[in-house]
């Protein structure tokens, strides 16, 4: 699983017109889902966007994570992050989980971070949807749940 975080000041999502989530300060994430993926890919995507440290501290660095902060969590899916770009000048989606295991991942991912941090709020999936937010540095990471390998803790 894939997460394109980025800190802001204020993020929402609207499908058709009407905002159905917003957030204030804290971590707007996009969700890709890859083929193969499953629930401890979703497990550890959790773990590492509410921990990441990415909200500055005293002295100004780098050192809080959004759960440090109590701040909101957007997650909005997003099956393009999956997309296989390699090659040519038009994405290939053969790399993507299909629909029922996309929707399925997804809703395991925000299911987990209610449990951790109930200021989550998410997209629609399946739904054309308009993202706006205010990127906060900018500061943008890209974060993947890989399978673990053997011997991994």
């Amino acid at each position: 699983m894939i997460a394109l975080i980025q800190r802001v000041t204020e993020a929402r999502v609207e499908v058709d017109g009407a905002v159905i989530a917003a957030i204030g300060r804290g971590i707007l994430a996009l969700v890709g889902v890859e083929r193969g993926d499953g629930d401890a890919q979703a497990e550890r995507l959790v773990v590492k966007v509410l921990g990441y440290r990415i909200f500055p501290d005293e002295a100004g660095k780098m050192n809080r994570s959004l759960l440090d902060i109590d701040g909101e969590l957007l997650a909005v899916p997003q099956f393009t992050l999956a997309a296989d770009t390699r090659t040519g000048t038009r994405a290939g989606f053969s790399t993507a989980a299909s629909p029922v295991d996309g929707l399925r991942l997804f809703n395991r991912f925000v299911e987990l971070s209610l449990g951790k941090n109930s200021k989550t709020s998410t997209g629609q999936f399946g739904a054309g949807m308009k993202v706006s937010l205010v990127n906060d540095g900018p500061v943008t990471f890209w974060l993947q749940a890989c399978p673990r390998a053997s011997g991994d803790p």
